[in-house]
C-alpha cells in the first residue's frame, strides 16, 4: 500500500511532530481501505504490531505493519499478503517516517 499524501501539520511544516498520510492500494484491508486518512506522529519510535509510514529503498513510501526490528532495519509487513510489496519482497527499512496514531477518517478509529 503506497502512501498516496503525506503531509506535516504545524509550524514550522518542517519541524511539526504530527501530519496525516492518504493510503492508496489494498495491501493493509481490512484494517485500512484506499483513501482512509491516518493521522501520524514523526519522531516516534515503532513498536510490534504499529501501523507506520516507511520509504523503501527504491523510494516508494508505503503504509506497513511492523513485524520487528532487525539490526539492519524495521521488518515491515501487508495485513494483505497477496496485495502489494513489504518487506518480504524488498528487505528490512532502515528508517521508519512515522507511526500512524489511528485513522482519521472516513471511520475513526484509533487502533489499527
Amino acid at each position: 500500500m503506497t502512501v498516496g499524501t503525506l503531509l506535516r501539520v504545524g509550524y514550522p511544516a518542517a519541524r511539526a511532530s504530527i501530519g496525516f498520510a492518504v493510503v492508496r492500494g489494498e495491501s493493509m484491508t481490512p484494517a485500512l481501505r484506499p483513501g482512509d486518512r491516518l493521522l501520524v506522529a514523526y519522531r516516534r519510535t515503532p513498536r510490534i504490531g504499529d501501523v507506520v509510514v516507511a520509504r523503501f529503498a527504491d523510494g516508494t513510501l508505503a503504509v506497513k505493519r511492523v513485524a520487528e526490528r532487525r539490526t539492519t532495519g524495521w521488518w515491515l509487513l501487508s495485513d494483505n499478503p497477496d496485495e502489494g510489496v513489504d518487506s518480504r519482497h524488498r528487505g528490512p527499512v532502515p528508517e521508519v517516517l512515522a507511526v500512524a496514531l489511528g485513522r482519521a477518517w472516513p471511520r475513526p478509529r484509533l487502533r489499527l
